[in-house]
């Protein structure tokens, strides 16, 4: 038992290490240590104590390694207080994970700037590492550098990661063109309900995709005679299905016509990247995409995704639930000009800066200052459409708002089976939330806020909703298991500590 528990240790700070970009030479020169006992502790061949974990974690500024020992992560929340200063927007989760997918098309080595350091992009990696892709990170631990190897090992591909991630269903596009049979784990990632993964098979079955679900993976083989001959219509103008369909595009000898398809931000995102791989995509923005795709994709490239509009979206409601002035930079308003607009009817009281460009030369983005405002209940139900409509992912966010406005807001979340059902844990919190049905909340506001012990809701947006709600409640919260949090939010206690809330990290021990 004790020799298991100790290779257990010495994987995750094998991993850990390798995440970091450090050899283990770097590692004992940072313990004081030699190499060669790091080497021993990563066997499992060295007995450990739990003082030496700890500088390891600390030297490694990694997670996992506590992770492994002391179980979940709590958050403990002093409520009631005022936020203050100016945050940054980090990178967008949704368009990290697209791209780490697609550097599976390029035979080069693959540079991403400032990549959001989030448990969603570790179980990814995770994968990538398991099937012979070499990742590193550079930098000081800001940038990732993906090489990947001549061949794939789908044989050793890391199940259990995979299974954790929902962006595991984006390798059918680029690994179609790789191998003519391979298998995939099931998708996993947060638990929103039944989502068919049909409107994927029926785009990619036009570059000859054929899938069978059987014992826990996909199963594919491809038949290369199959070729896209007319225009793809997507049943389902989802993100997803959208940069599948770019990525099986990309590597296709010849023009593929994408129709419905979405032009949301990590959408964008990922057609930037392709054409700095070479490929020439047409209609970018717009639902009509043409792609001028390349059987052969060598290129060394750089590329830095933007920032994330969920994200911005998530700080202007920590702002607007505890009554603050806040600013809020590198907002990419282009994503978040409908939430404004609904926002201002409700009486928002906010500035904005002038428009300049994200690294990647082409995103928007603005700095965004909010303040104490008494909101009325919007007119109209709050309800997701497609860009440029509100986002679905923002769509918890005005759960919490309108809690905060005077006044009843329907809100409509038709895509997901149980998001809604989610939202109404704020009632714990002193919420007034009616669950008319799996998709429909009604909120009544303003409420007083009280502080309560609860479970993490199991979905990302609603997660992060019950988060804010018990910043603005007074008194001392905790919230448990807050994996999903880390799955999309990159340091989000410490970061928003930095601006005047009090969060702490606590694990049972």
């Amino acid at each position: 038992m004790a020799d298991d528990y100790l290779v257990r240790i010495g994987r995750l700070i094998r991993d850990a290490r390798q995440h970091r970009g450090w050899t283990q030479s770097q590692l004992a020169e940072a313990l004081n240590t030699s190499q060669s006992a790091v080497n021993r502790i990563e066997r499992g061949n060295q007995n450990i104590s739990l003082e030496m974990i700890a500088r390891i974690g600390e030297a490694l500024d990694s997670e996992i390694v506590s992770l492994g020992y002391a179980g979940p992560m709590h958050l403990r929340v002093v409520g009631g207080r005022r936020l203050s200063g100016a945050i940054d927007v980090k990178t967008s989760k949704n368009a990290c994970v697209a791209l780490l997918c697609a550097s599976l098309l390029n035979k080069g080595r693959t540079v991403l700037r400032r990549v959001a350091r989030i448990e969603e992009v570790y179980r990814l990696l995770e994968v990538l590492n398991s099937i012979g892709v070499r990742t590193r990170w550079i930098n000081d631990g800001t940038d990732l550098e993906i090489v990947p190897p001549s061949e794939l090992d789908m044989e050793a591909i890391d199940a259990e990661a995979a299974v954790r991630t929902r962006s595991i269903i984006m390798f059918l596009g680029p690994l179609l063109h790789r191998m003519d049979r391979f298998r995939l784990p099931y998708a996993g990632g947060c638990d929103l309900g039944t989502r068919t993964i049909e409107p994927h098979m029926i785009a990619l079955r036009r570059f000859g995709l054929d899938v069978a679900a059987t014992e826990g993976h996909y199963h594919a083989v491809v038949d290369r005679t199959v070729r896209p001959d007319r225009p793809i219509v997507l049943t389902e103008r989802g993100d997803t299905v959208t940069e599948n369909a770019l990525l099986a595009a990309a590597r296709h000898d010849g023009v593929t016509v994408i129709r419905n398809a979405s032009s949301n931000y990590m959408v964008q995102d990922l057609c930037f990247f392709l054409e700095a791989l070479g490929v020439r995509v047409e209609g970018i923005g717009t639902t009509t995409l043409t792609v001028h795709g390349m059987p052969v994709i060598d290129a060394d490239v750089d590329y830095s995704p933007s920032e994330d509009p969920v994200e911005a979206m998530s700080l202007l409601a920590a702002a607007v639930v505890t009554e603050s002035e806040l600013t809020v930079r590198r907002v990419p308003i282009e994503f978040l000009e409908i939430e404004l607009a609904v926002l201002e009817e409700m009486g928002l009281d906010h500035d904005r800066t002038p428009e300049y460009f994200a690294d990647n030369g082409r995103t928007r983005l603005v700095d965004l200052t909010v303040r104490p405002s008494k909101l009325e209940a919007p007119i109209d139900k709050i309800h997701p459409m497609p860009f440029p409509g509100l986002n679905i992912d923002n769509v918890p966010f005005f759960a919490a708002i309108a809690a905060s406005a005077q006044g009843q807001t329907l809100i409509h979340d038709w895509v997901y089976d149980n998001r809604a059902i989610y939202l109404t844990d704020l009632n714990r919190l002193g919420g007034r939330l009616q669950l008319l049905d799996p998709h429909r909340v009604l909120v009544e506001g303003p409420t007083r806020w009280r502080a309560a012990e609860m479970m993490c809701p199991p979905a990302l947006r609603p997660a992060v909703v019950v988060l804010l709600a018990m910043m603005a409640a007074e008194g001392t919260s905790v919230l448990r298991n807050v994996y999903v949090i880390n799955r999309g939010y990159e340091d989000l206690a410490e970061r928003l500590n930095s601006i005047g809330a009090q969060i702490e990290i606590f694990r049972d021990i």
